[in-house]
């Protein structure tokens, strides 16, 4: 229902009576000033058609420049939605006769009305005679150009320093006259008649003066005051303080329809920003808070346990394997048990530490729990463990059953660290500790942990030019024939001897030279080397030539030029084929199964031949022998270590090496210590082994000696 007393009455009304006043005012002097009229018009008009045509000018400019500020973000997102409706507002604007947003090479984005049939035209440049309005601390620089009765104002939109598009308002030229300039312009001529019309002047000035005290009074109160109101509302709701929108009072006039209307849009804005936030601060698959999530919420814990000295305890959770699981079983799968892990942690802090943790997904397979109290040390272990357990727990699963486990780094605030990074960052180096220890448990932060790294830093330093300085060289762990205790060949091994720091294991430096891309050419080198050494070993007369087996990492093979590498290495050093046996992962077939076979192909048509590593610790072993063409395979020195103690151990290698005899396949079990283990292996019918109870790893010139 509309006001019956709206401020459009009050303000009709209002002129009405000033109207009247002025007419009397100006009656009686209207014959003495008929020729002072006259001129007082032509110069009027051309002085209101010149302050109309600045004010046009001034309020393009000032449009242009806040509709460029309030563009920059949609136009750099490319939110058209939002460009639209910010476009729609200026098209609205009284005058405005056209809007046009293009990019910063000129071509058409927006015309402010939705109409997309001419998006990405060209849009003609201003003539060269258009003024130049510099920019100034209102905004950035301006580009006029009057044609015929319409003003063209050009302002670029930007973001920092860059130049992103160009905002164009084409506006007519308003032809009603300022009530302000006129009163003015009459003031000025009544002061050249003073003397002779002093009474009827004052009188008349001093009605206008009572009518426009009462008129301004009554603006501020009923317009200015509201618009005012409304105007630190709106500055509120920028910075997010929608609830300060509810000091406002409504009318029952226009201004109330308006404040209503902005009071009933900010708590759509307010339920929308929450809902949005909602949004991004939850991780999509598994509903728990995400890193932003986590990062906001660590920063905060942090303010306040500085202020109360409390204690925090961060854990970082990873998934051991959970690649394999995508590998080999899809990563529809994987999600699955990604959800699965996450009600697992929720119901283990729920059970441990109620009310005093949060539980976020990192990223990937990575979660991050965080604990507040008093001895938080002691308790995060104790979470710990639960975590552990909870994730070691069979996960049936579309009609299998994974075991997965986790690896869990700890850090301490403040102990260890002030600020949320640094806290992040020692979890993680703790979290890889514990992997590297064996997966499947935790580990607390230590200083000792940054000298690690330090150290790993280093290493990766030094190991680049190491073979070139001679500080890394070959030796060769024989393989020997079961049944007659022959040697037959020998898996070439990379040792590195540091100046500084001795003898630096394989598992440190071959995992160095993986994460910091020189194992391609670090492998070709002992490729190249361990062919040289070969062609020098000797077998007796009437025997087969001994082999040589060099390990290749699934980065050799996954840079898809290994058969060429292995084909030129064969020519340059004169080895037969047959007498090369490369060793490979399940870990590298995993990693594209399709690549793998091809190249297995193209190695085995050279007559190399190819041998599947630490068999048996995949996910799916059995399968890739199926799918992927190999000659032999390697049983894992993890089944071997307890053959003679676990049952399990011995039925999954006889499986293994019955299984390879069926399909036509050489067997080697590594990892031979004891006699009991040699006959046992010898016994259940395995060709061949290797390990420290026949020999221990030899140099170049002791290999060869053994084969004579």
């Amino acid at each position: 229902m509309r006001p019956h007393w709206t401020l459009h009455r009050q303000l009709l009304v209002g002129m009405l009576l000033g109207s009247a006043v002025l007419v009397m005012v100006f009656a009686g002097l209207i014959w003495r000033e008929q020729q002072s009229f006259v001129a007082l018009r032509d110069g009027g008009e051309r002085m209101i058609s010149d302050l109309i045509r600045e004010g046009t000018e001034q309020r393009g400019i000032t449009l242009a420049r806040q509709y460029a500020r309030a563009v920059a973000n949609p136009l750099y997102f490319l939110d058209f939605e939002r460009i639209g409706e910010l476009g729609g507002h200026v098209q609205d604007q009284d005058g405005v006769l056209e809007v046009l947003l293009t990019d910063a090479e000129g071509r058409r984005i927006s015309d402010g009305r939705g109409d997309l049939a001419r998006f990405g035209e060209p849009v003609p440049a201003l003539p060269t005679e258009a003024r130049r309005v510099p920019a100034g601390p209102s905004g950035a620089e301006a580009v006029l150009h009057w044609a015929e009765a319409q003003l063209q104002v050009e302002v670029p939109v930007q973001m920092g320093e860059h130049r992103i598009g160009r905002v164009r308002l084409v506006l007519g030229d308003a032809d009603s006259a300022s009530m302000a300039v006129w009163g003015n312009t009459v003031e000025q001529v009544l002061r050249d008649n003073q003397r002779a019309h002093v009474f009827w002047l004052l009188a008349g000035m001093g009605l206008i003066v009572l009518l426009a005290v009462i008129g301004f009074w009554l603006f501020r109160r009923n317009v200015l005051a509201p618009l005012q109101a409304l105007g630190r509302a709106a500055a509120a709701v920028e910075q997010g303080r929608y609830a300060e929108t509810r000091a406002l009072q409504p009318r029952s006039d226009e201004i109330g329809d308006l404040t209503r209307r902005f009071i009933h849009m900010t708590e759509a804005v307010a339920r929308h920003e929450r809902e949005v936030r909602r949004i991004a601060c939850t991780d999509a698959l598994t509903g728990l808070g995400n890193r932003l999530a986590l990062s906001e919420s660590l920063e905060s814990r942090l303010l306040t346990l500085r202020a109360n000295s409390g204690e925090l305890a961060l854990l970082f959770i990873d998934l051991d394997d959970i690649k394999r699981v995508n590998d080999t079983l899809g990563h529809p799968v994987g999600d699955e048990v990604l959800v699965e892990i996450a009600v697992r942690l929720t119901a283990a802090c729920e059970a441990v530490v109620p009310d005093a943790t949060e539980l976020a997904r990192f990223g990937g397979d990575e979660f991050v729990v965080l604990l507040v109290g008093n001895a938080v040390r002691q308790q995060a272990a104790v979470l710990a463990q639960a975590i552990l357990a909870a994730v070691h727990r069979p996960m049936p699963l579309r009609e299998r059953e994974l075991n997965l486990s986790a690896s869990i780094g700890i850090t301490v605030f403040p102990d260890d660290a002030a600020s949320a990074e640094q806290l992040i960052k020692n979890a993680d180096m703790a979290m890889y500790q514990a992997k590297t220890s064996g997966k499947g448990r935790f580990k607390f932060y230590t200083r000792a942990l940054d000298e690690e790294v330090e150290r790993r830093v280093r290493l990766e330093h030094d190991l680049r030019g190491a073979w070139e300085r001679g500080e890394m060289n070959l030796v060769f762990q024989p393989v020997y024939d079961l049944t007659d205790g022959r040697a037959v060949g020998a898996e070439a091994l990379l040792r590195w001897k540091h100046p500084d720091l001795g003898l630096v294991p394989p598992s440190v430096f071959i995992g160095i030279a993986e994460e910091s891309g020189q194992v391609e050419a670090l492998g070709e080198r002992v490729l190249r080397e361990a062919m040289r050494v070969a062609m020098g070993w000797v077998a007796p007369p009437g025997l087969p030539a001994p082999f040589v087996a060099v390990n290749v990492s699934p980065r050799q093979l996954a840079h898809g030029d290994l058969p060429q590498v292995v084909e030129r290495a064969l020519a340059e050093s004169g080895l037969p084929a047959q007498r090369l046996h490369l060793e490979l992962t399940e870990t590298a077939i995993l990693r594209d199964e399709a690549q793998a076979t091809t190249a297995f192909t193209r190695l085995r048509s050279l007559g190399v031949g190819v041998w599947l590593d630490d068999f048996g610790t995949g996910f799916s072993g059995l399968s890739h022998l199926r799918r992927v063409p190999v000659d032999g395979v390697k049983i894992d020195r993890s089944f071997i270590t307890d053959l003679l103690r676990d049952p399990n151990d011995l039925a999954l290698t006889t499986g293994v090496i019955a299984m390879a005899h069926s399909l036509g396949m050489a067997v080697v079990a590594e990892g031979i210590e004891s006699e009991g283990q040699h006959d046992l292996l010898r016994e259940r019918g395995c060709p061949m082994g290797q390990g420290f109870f026949m020999a221990r790893p030899l140099d170049a010139a002791a290999t060869g000696r053994i084969f004579g």
